[in-house]
């Protein structure tokens, strides 16, 4: 939902659900880029929130992916639309967007 939402809004068929990738995990959503760079997007859908712990998750990916960020989509309780989901992210990683490079 998440990865199919990001092809039709960004208008990339590049993006897509990532394959399980075991011990080095690249994330849940693959061929997500920006200012040319990958980015590393996990995705939880969950009712118990834990944002350390995916946040930690996901910058284990973005290094995995020598990506210049990564974010968390995690599930909006009664919202069904994938657009109205959540993006939760550190603020370096919010500034690397924002820039296109990896603050000091």
């Amino acid at each position: 939902m998440t990865a199919d939402y990001l092809a039709a809004a960004l208008d990339d068929d590049g993006i897509d659900r990532q394959i399980k990738t075991g011990a080095l995990d690249l994330g849940d959503v693959r061929g997500v880029k920006i200012w040319g760079q990958r980015v590393a997007v996990e995705v939880k859908n969950t009712a118990k929130i834990n944002l350390s712990g995916w946040v930690a998750e996901a910058e284990v990916e973005r290094g995995n992916l020598d990506a210049l960020a990564g974010v968390v989509v995690h599930k909006r309780h009664g919202r069904a639309a994938p657009e109205d989901q959540w993006v939760t992210m550190t603020l370096k990683d919010f500034a690397a967007l924002l820039a296109g490079a990896r603050p000091e």
